[in-house]
């Protein structure tokens, strides 16, 4: 009994561990030094499936009924708001949270196996990256959202060098410039904001949103559209995200893999402070920059879907992809519609997987594509004669079910390693191609259903030219999509005869069969996920909850004053 107390006691303390725990694991990783990678490996997997778990009690935790349960506040310096550190768990920060743990832990796994031996620091920097991660999640401060930023920022920058080579270094330095620009901008925008409010916490900005004379509006609105710009390039919207592709594509595969989440909370932030400041509810503010932010969601999709197209190498394919999931959710948000956000929410969970396990799927892909073949000439001349140069396509044809070496193709068992990496991408395209029966196609046709129904099933209500824009980029974005993945896959999988059949690490396809099993789990818990979901865009366009459970925090009464030691709710 005594143990199930301490555990009821610990639990509002809950919300700070995902910030402590990855940094007392960095911490307890740089004192074991640069010889002992084998056992900060182990340190690393511990942590971030501590992680896991961790984000799983605050998703149980966040879903209960009532404002005061669904909503966890936490006061780590014990300083009463506004004027302290506030840390918040709600539904969103910590469906958020999940997904980052998860990702993060596929990303450690795949690389124990080969790439955190290819440079110094790479445990440290991985859970410092979630750290910030996690942080700029929780936090109820827009200041404090700045500092988790630039944690993950500043690991993120040694992340992507990690593993050297031109290509990255180039990137990196193009990474580097553009997210300075960006956390410049941050500050710029957070000081106006500050001038005008008069407070840097999230919930007391919004109470004071509304009694802002007239004067000071422009100001204001000034000061959230320097804020938006800094998480619109966090988001790789457009056009702002030239940076991503070549930045992504040059990262090693589990670096890669946690950077599929980043863009998320650009497009996080946004509706974090965007559903705060101006609600539909705030008066001449209502939805202040939502056409703007419609515009760029789409013109965001459109480019991502040329970008999917256009390219051939899979690592860029990928990149595009995510900017692609990030165009979608800026889109849908900008309606401001709950039925809509929570749509947009459950698509986000399921293109940020994908995305995350194309990523390590890619690395396998490459491996297992061996140098290309040499062409096949006809004749018997000198290959080398220019004269006597003909492709393999004007040779006769010969039996289609023989093989180069004329061995029956009839009944050959396909290798388990192909077989794997055939599947996993199938599954990764139908996800961000959104075809049925993945997680992709689920959260679209909620999206468009929400869309096409904006009064409800059954009600009359005209549907606004905007919306019919969506659903035609996302139809035509799906088939493109589709068309560039069938593409890639004969490529990869169906035209290559004779290469040799990769080896593939059981560490390796591991964190993959995890995210693509979380993916399907996506879809047969359908129903139950997209009830979270809606019940957090309920949440977030009526924040009335979470203003009220953040002002109303108290700080706990001192020991030496009640007399009590430990910890005390």
């Amino acid at each position: 009994m005594s143990v199930v107390h301490a555990i009821d006691r610990l639990m509002p303390h809950l919300v700070m561990a995902p910030v402590l725990l990855p940094l007392l694991a960095a911490a307890a990783m740089l004192l074991l030094g640069d010889t002992r990678r084998p056992l900060k490996a182990v340190l690393n997997v511990l942590a971030s499936a501590a992680g896991v778990l961790v984000a799983i009690a605050l998703v149980v935790q966040a879903q209960r009924s009532g404002a005061a349960q669904s909503v966890g506040v936490y006061l780590p310096g014990n300083w009463p708001v506004p004027y302290g550190i506030v840390l918040v768990a709600d539904r969103l920060s910590a469906m958020m949270l999940l997904l980052t743990s998860l990702l993060g832990l596929a990303g450690v796994l795949y690389a124990s196996a080969r790439w955190h031996k290819a440079g110094v620091h790479f445990h440290p920097l991985y859970q410092l990256q979630l750290m910030g991660l996690a942080g700029a999640f929780l936090t109820a401060d827009v200041f404090n959202l700045f500092v988790f930023f630039e944690i993950m920022l500043t690991a993120s920058y040694g992340l992507l060098l990690h593993g050297s080579g031109w290509p990255r270094v180039r990137a990196g330095m193009h990474y580097i410039a553009i997210n300075l620009m960006a956390s410049s901008l941050f500050l710029i925008g957070v000081a106006i904001l500050y001038g005008v409010t008069g407070t840097l916490n999230m919930a007391d900005m919004a109470v004071m949103v509304p009694s802002i004379a007239d004067d000071d509006r422009g100001l204001l609105h000034a000061g959230a559209a320097i804020l938006a710009v800094a998480f619109l390039v966090k988001a790789a919207a457009w056009p702002f995200n030239a940076w991503l592709p070549a930045a992504y594509a040059s990262a090693v595969a589990p670096v890669a893999a946690l950077f599929a989440v980043m863009t998320k909370l650009g497009v996080y932030a946004i509706l974090r402070l965007w559903t705060l400041l101006f609600p539909q509810d705030a008066g001449i503010s209502a939805l202040f920059g939502g056409p703007v932010l419609m515009g760029l969601g789409m013109l965001t999709l459109g480019f991502g879907v040329i970008g999917v197209i256009a390219v051939q190498h899979l690592g860029r394919m990928a990149a595009f992809c995510a900017i692609v999931s990030s165009g979608t959710l800026l889109a849908a948000i900008s309606f401001g519609q709950p039925a809509v956000t929570g749509g947009a929410l459950y698509y986000a969970m399921g293109s940020t997987l994908a995305v995350g396990a194309l990523f390590l799927l890619v690395e396998l892909i490459d491996r297992a594509r061996d140098v290309e073949e040499q062409p096949v000439y006809v004749g018997e001349a000198d290959p080398d004669d220019e004269a006597f140069a003909f492709p393999v396509d004007l040779a006769p044809t010969r039996d289609v079910n023989l093989d180069d070496d004329q061995q029956a193709l009839i009944g050959r068992a396909i290798p388990a390693a192909m077989a794997f990496l055939g599947l996993a991408f199938i599954v990764c395209a139908l996800t961000l191609a959104g075809l049925p029966p993945m997680a992709g196609f689920v959260g679209k046709v909620v999206v468009l259903s929400a869309l096409l129904n904006p009064a409800g099933f059954g009600a009359q209500a005209p549907i606004s030219l905007a919306a019919w824009l969506l659903l035609a980029l996302l139809v035509t974005g799906g088939l493109l999509t589709t068309i560039a993945m069938s593409r890639a896959g004969v490529r990869c999988f169906w035209a290559p005869q004779g290469r040799p059949v990769p080896r593939l690490r059981i560490i390796e396809t591991l964190p993959i069969g995890l995210l693509l099993l979380l993916i399907g789990l996506l879809v047969w818990q359908a129903d139950a996920v997209l009830r979270y979901a809606n019940a957090t865009a309920r949440g977030l366009h009526d924040p009335r909850d979470y203003i009220g459970s953040v002002m109303a925090a108290r700080p706990l009464p001192s020991p030496h004053t009640t007399g009590e030691g430990g910890l005390r709710r």
